[in-house]
């Protein structure tokens, strides 16, 4: 039995520059880290006492013979992918999906850790996270970036950048009293259900210069809030200050990336003491982040009274297997 453990991701700066069609043309950067929130995936191989060959557990359950009768994509064509066979999988998680926080991506970067574990193999961050993007964007077919998968495999407080040659994880340099402060300033809550990230890129599409230009805006502001970072002479509350001026240009990108409701939860947050902040994902829903310095959370958490508030801590492991027991197993095609 193989037991993973893969975080969430919230993404600062930068989002929607790791699109493919996109950096390959002007180079992008996002600033993001993973934090204290997990998705959970196991496997083992399926004793040979059923009528079924896999049994699959997450939204729904699965009991199936074939690939081809897998419902689930991201299941199907990783077992394809990975030759997997007979086995019983089981996806947990301490948040739920299509909530803007890689949810998805998290789990296809699980899934691959514990079926290279299963198999006896060694999967590197890079590698786990390079067939994930394979996974999701190439076999699945998924309109997305591929900054969730490489945040889900590496962990950590990180400056991605994407060129055509691929991309660079670079961890960015941050005292330890700065980081603690910044994890401190910065309060989540969650406004409901979007729509599936894949649905909300679609309709946000580049098909503009307009859009291209306030692209290019976005990814300037990797740069400035990095400084603010890793300069000690920077007060980081303008970093709060650069969240609220980067999703003023996020919010005219496409007409999917939030509604009224959103916009009016946001504006009572920001009249409430929020320096900034922005949505988290694509867009549409999900959760809301707020950078709040603490004389003034008190008030931001009682204008946002309604919705539910996520404590949570700076992670910096990425996907991890936390439980291995190797099993024999010789598949059926194999046996005498």
């Amino acid at each position: 039995m193989i037991i993973t453990k893969t975080p969430f991701r919230m993404s600062f700066f930068g989002g929607g520059t790791d699109m493919q069609d996109y950096f390959q043309q002007y180079g992008g950067s996002v600033l993001s880290t993973t934090f204290d929130k997990y998705c959970y995936v196991t496997v083992r191989h399926l004793p040979r006492f059923f009528e079924y060959k896999t049994h699959l557990t997450y939204s729904q359950m699965e009991y199936v013979n074939t690939y081809d009768e897998i419902q689930h994509p991201a299941i199907r064509n990783a077992m394809k992918m990975l030759d997997m066979h007979e086995i019983r999988l089981t996806y947990e998680s301490d948040l739920p999906a299509r909530s803007g926080l890689g949810t998805s991506s998290s789990f296809a970067v699980g899934m691959l850790n514990a079926f290279y574990a299963l198999k006896g193999k060694y999967a590197d961050k890079k590698k786990l996270a390079d067939q994930a993007i394979y996974l999701e964007r190439v076999l699945c077919n998924e309109t997305g970036g591929w900054q969730d998968q490489i945040a889900a495999s590496f962990g950590g407080f990180n400056r991605i950048n994407f060129n055509a040659e691929g991309y660079e994880v670079l961890p960015v340099i941050i005292s330890p009293e700065k980081k603690a402060q910044l994890n401190k300033n910065l309060m989540l809550f969650f406004t409901g259900f979007s729509r599936f990230s894949a649905d909300i890129q679609k309709a946000n599409k580049l098909d503009n210069g307009s859009q291209l230009s306030k692209l290019r805006e976005i990814h300037e502001f990797v740069d400035i809030a990095e400084k603010v970072l890793t300069d000690k002479e920077s007060s980081l509350d303008e970093f709060g200050r650069l969240l609220n001026e980067s999703w003023k240009i996020k919010r005219k990108i496409g007409s999917a990336v939030t509604t009224d409701s959103i916009d009016a939860i946001y504006e009572k947050g920001i009249k409430a003491g929020a320096l900034g902040g922005k949505l988290l994902g694509a867009g549409g829903g999900g959760f809301l982040l707020f950078y709040v310095q603490q004389e003034q959370q008190s008030s931001v958490r009682a204008a946002m009274k309604d919705l539910l508030n996520v404590p949570f801590e700076f992670e910096n492991e990425g996907t991890r297997v936390i439980y291995y027991s190797p099993e024999s197993y010789e598949s059926v095609e194999n046996m005498s």
